[in-house]
């Protein structure tokens, strides 16, 4: 048997037919590229930790109100102290009355009204500071009381809520009125 001798152009089409041909990128299989994926990860992480510290920075300390089996009538006078933040200014009652306009002696309507300054109406924290350091004088038996219930309708803003708690906790002087804050519900 004698061998035949292949001619140039068909041992180049041998060879051409018998090498590696190279895959396109979409042909390739095998191996996943992660490199994309873990990139989304880090910045959703990064995200995360940047935007968590924002979130839980300002917390107001309050106590429930307790439950009781029974009410017990006072043993000494009693401020009880309530200011419910309408629109028109502070509503203050205590010693289980109203306030009335201008925080003078017993009333109806609004007990410290808004200020105008500079052509705006604005709260007048500074006239509910001082009711409220009156109204703890009146009584000497009332004197070591530091609980407050505050009270706000639906559409006063949040900072006048944290003023009117500020404006309360302590007078100008530096005497300690009301630092115990309970929240009432509006009806």
């Amino acid at each position: 048997m004698a061998e035949e001798k292949l001619s140039a152009a068909q041992r180049s089409r041998v060879r051409r037919l018998s090498a590696p041909r190279e895959l396109s990128p979409d042909e390739e299989g095998g191996e996943l590229n992660i490199v994309p994926f873990l990139d989304i990860i880090t910045n959703v992480l990064m995200f995360v930790l940047a935007t968590i510290t924002v979130t839980f920075t300002t917390f107001i300390e309050t106590q429930p109100p307790s439950a009781s089996r029974g009410v017990r009538a006072p043993t000494k006078p009693s401020l009880s102290l309530n200011i419910v933040v309408i629109d028109k200014g502070f509503i203050v009652s205590a010693f289980g009355q109203r306030i009335g306009e201008g925080c003078q002696g017993i009333g109806s309507g609004v007990a410290v009204g808004l200020k105008t300054t500079d052509g705006r109406e604005d709260y007048d924290y500074s006239s509910l500071k001082s009711c409220a350091k009156r109204l703890k004088n009146q009584v000497p038996e009332a004197a070591d009381e530091t609980a407050a219930t505050l009270t706000a309708n639906a559409n006063i803003p949040y900072q006048v809520i944290i003023s009117t708690i500020d404006a309360i906790r302590k007078s100008d002087d530096g005497q300690e009125l009301f630092p115990d804050i309970n929240f009432g519900v509006p009806k």
